[in-house]
């Protein structure tokens, strides 16, 4: 098993994807922290709600290509 090369790359790929996705899940921890901290409880930036609106609509555009 140790031996194919398929295995080795395999696992290489999977810890790159690994510490990227470790790296954005902090870097979006970070962002939210400081937004958190720049706004009075309860309201949330224009910017925050902008990036929601335009991922729903492409979730809503991905359901109604489906039927």
């Amino acid at each position: 098993m140790f031996q194919k090369t398929d295995f080795w790359i395999g696992l290489a790929v999977g810890v790159v994807a690994g510490v990227f996705g470790y790296r954005f899940m902090q870097e979006r921890e970070r962002e939210m922290a400081a937004f958190a901290s720049a706004l009075p409880a309860g309201e949330v930036p224009l910017a925050e709600l902008q990036r929601q609106k335009e991922e729903l609509e492409d979730l809503i555009a991905a359901q109604e290509a489906k039927k």
